[in-house]
């Protein structure tokens, strides 16, 4: 995974680039004022546009719009090792050396200040499998958006600023329970394969219809962008987004 400093930076697995626009349709429920976020746990960028998203979404209430979010699953490194890699090793390959990963840490780490998050580098040790992550995120979801997107925050925490492994069950129960989600209940699901298949066959849908990059926003089933863009332009693709859909509704 490659780290770009650029706005609107979205991350594939060859890498991160600032897409260009698009008007896909993707599998996703059509339930009005629903933002579908499909991401990875550990994407860098996933972090930055979630908080710049919320940015957004503040500008947007002010006008009265209100929206419902959902976190969807994809895997940058679908062929990781169940158990991850040791992180420098893995970067250093990636990169072609240590030097330059660490200077696309600096890069992101940037970013990342420009939107209020502190990444810390220096503590993350290892590159996770995020299967199991994304099927807590699924678990989450159950229990509603709200605790969904607590859960997700969470993980982003754990990872970007403790440097913690959320590919252990161990941690990924801990994680929950501190985000609110019962950690028993976390534990007890991520000791079975329970949503591992479902969470696969969304990963590989979204793939199917052309997704290559993290984080993407869906507005009712559509694809509006992909990247980290500022909180002003999020709110603007928005606007445009519903006004569109909303033209559509009338004219049916």
């Amino acid at each position: 995974m490659d780290d770009r400093t650029e706005a609107g930076a979205a991350c594939g697995p060859d890498g991160c680039a600032v897409p260009a626009e698009t008007t896909m349709a993707l599998p996703l429920a059509r339930a009005p004022s629903r933002i579908d976020i499909i991401s990875d746990a550990i994407c860098p960028w996933c972090w930055v546009g979630k908080r710049n998203l919320e940015g957004a979404l503040a500008l947007l209430a002010v006008e009265g719009e209100r929206f419902e979010i959902h976190w969807r699953p994809f895997q940058l490194n679908p062929d990781m090792p169940r158990e991850g890699v040791e992180r420098a090793s893995y970067r250093a390959a990636k990169f072609g050396s240590a030097e330059r990963s660490a200077e696309a840490d600096a890069r992101v780490a940037a970013a990342g200040q420009a939107a209020g998050l502190e990444f810390r580098h220096a503590l993350m040790l290892r590159t996770p499998n995020t299967i199991d992550a994304h099927r807590l995120i699924r678990l989450a979801g159950e229990h509603g958006p709200a605790m969904q997107d607590a859960v997700v925050e969470a993980l982003f925490q754990a990872y970007f600023h403790n440097g913690r492994d959320i590919g252990s069950h161990a941690v990924l129960a801990e994680i929950a329970g501190g985000a609110g989600l019962d950690a028993a209940e976390a534990a007890s699901v991520l000791a079975t394969d329970a949503g591992e298949a479902e969470v696969r066959q969304e990963d590989a849908g979204f793939r199917r219809a052309g997704l290559s990059g993290v984080p993407t926003f869906a507005l009712e089933g559509h694809v509006v962008f992909s990247g980290a863009m500022p909180p002003e332009q999020m709110a603007e693709a928005f606007r445009r987004g519903l006004a569109i859909l909303r033209e559509r509704a009338k004219a049916a």
